[in-house]
């Protein structure tokens, strides 16, 4: 049986925990901004795809069109607001 030592060895860090810090968080805001861009597409997407279905005719059950007209209008609202959000904040 055999044992394994870790061995740690100094470094020359020269890093400040500020700039760590500042680097940290703009790699968070980065991943953010991602975030709500995926938020934004996916609300994009939800619109056309629920204003195809609402549009379908009598392809789709009476309550599936209802349903699908009104996803596309909140939603097409939300990405509007979204996107006014995103523009005051930069």
């Amino acid at each position: 049986m055999s044992t394994s030592h870790l061995v740690v060895l100094p470094t020359n860090n020269t890093t400040s925990t500020a700039e760590r810090f500042r680097r940290l968080q703009s790699e968070a805001r980065s991943v953010a901004s991602e975030h709500l861009g995926e938020l934004s597409s996916t609300l994009a997407a939800l619109t056309r795809l629920s204003g195809e279905i609402a549009g379908g005719g009598d392809l789709y059950p009476v309550g599936a069109r209802d349903l699908s007209r009104r996803l596309a209008q909140e939603s097409h609202k939300h990405a509007l607001t979204l996107t006014a959000i995103l523009e005051r904040s930069c």
